[in-house]
């Protein structure tokens, strides 16, 4: 399916803060700020990309907007065409005020592909159950038709019917990771929130695994929120980025424009650690310098001003207006306006890309 101008996925306001005990009593003495206020839309049909460093709290705001984890407040509106009822209709629901009966319909709608294909799957149950269990949970097919719904969707991400029978452990790395898409797509979901779904896997079958993710999209007409940290993985796929720094977003535009005339500091230095696969190519790498601050005690203004080299005094008392510089190009910095910062690379040619038009 093409890339529509609907928005399926509209969050506002995005929060989710772990809570610290200590004492005796166990009583809250501080928050982990995992989530610190994001927000951001998703399309019809198209890919968000959402990326940053280790702990920026990228995979906890994809759970958050499917529940599985409880956010601690915002606003996360999905439009569901099978909750409407009716045919070309659709259903506006707050995830996070969702009854419980709400959210077990919004599952059909809403699925997540895990990162390690080794530890999502249960190691005791064969393919055809691992497959074929949201069918049961969901009441949406039984014995012969719930068979064949799996052996469907298993050659749709390149599995035979034969392996229904087989167990986790008898599959490669690749094939689990597929066992794990089919298993997120036998409910014939719209959108899917794919938490990382090539970092463990080798660099062959990355591009197989995310060449099969795009054929799927074309097909089922799905809309994908792919997590990542792998700037190269994301540009090939995504239609827009948003970037993550210590819990919130500081930067989110088209794929294009984002790598060609990139407007905040940490995106500069995010992507010019970006590995080159051409030893006679030489990268200006940014080092920032410092540790990542701790999301319990975040920096005041900015916080990503400790590491910044082009900080102002601004910048270490004023949190940033989170802004659309034009065209959907939103940025959360001071100094968006005045910076000239280096646009990324051509991988492939070493030439550098200009402004997106």
């Amino acid at each position: 399916m093409a890339q529509s101008d609907t928005v399926l996925l509209d969050v506002k306001g995005l929060v989710k803060h772990f809570p610290v005990r200590k004492g005796a009593f166990r009583r809250v003495k501080a928050a982990v700020r995992a989530v610190d206020g994001i927000d951001l839309f998703i399309r019809e049909g198209e890919t968000l990309g959402l990326v940053g460093e280790s702990g920026c709290g990228k995979t906890t705001a994809g759970r958050s907007i499917l529940r599985l984890v409880e956010p601690t407040k915002g606003e996360i509106i999905f439009r569901s065409r099978r909750m409407a009822g009716t045919a070309g209709g659709v259903k506006e629901v707050d995830v996070v005020k969702a009854s419980r009966g709400e959210m077990k319909a919004l599952r059909r709608d809403m699925q997540i592909i895990f990162q390690d294909p080794y530890s999502s799957l249960n190691p005791r149950m064969t393919v055809g159950g691992i497959v074929g269990e949201p069918l049961l949970v969901h009441a949406m097919a039984r014995g012969e038709e719930r068979k064949k719904r799996v052996a469907d969707v298993l050659g749709a991400v390149g599995l035979k019917p034969e392996h229904m029978k087989r167990y986790p452990h008898e599959f490669s790395g690749g094939q689990r990771q597929r066992i794990g898409i089919a298993r997120a797509l036998v409910l014939d979901p719209q959108l899917v929130v794919c938490d990382e779904p090539v970092s463990a896997l080798d660099v062959s079958i990355q591009a197989q695994v995310l060449n099969l993710l795009e054929d799927l999209q074309r097909e089922f007409g799905l809309t994908y929120l792919f997590v990542a940290h792998n700037l190269s993985v994301v540009k090939h796929i995504s239609n827009r980025v948003a970037v993550m720094y210590l819990g919130r977003i500081v930067e989110l535009a088209s794929t294009e424009r984002l790598f060609a005339d990139p407007k905040h500091p940490y995106t500069e230095a995010l992507v010019s650690a970006v590995p080159v696969p051409d030893p006679d190519y030489s990268v200006d790498r940014i080092i920032l310098q410092g540790d990542v601050p701790s999301p319990v005690s975040p920096p005041p203004g900015c916080h990503f001003h400790p590491r910044c080299r082009y900080a102002v005094d601004v910048c270490s008392k004023d949190a940033p207006v989170y802004r659309d510089l034009g065209n959907e190009h939103f940025v959360a910095c001071h100094r968006a306006d005045d910076l000239h910062l280096q646009p990324i690379h051509d991988r492939t040619t070493g030439q550098t890309g200009g402004p997106a038009a």
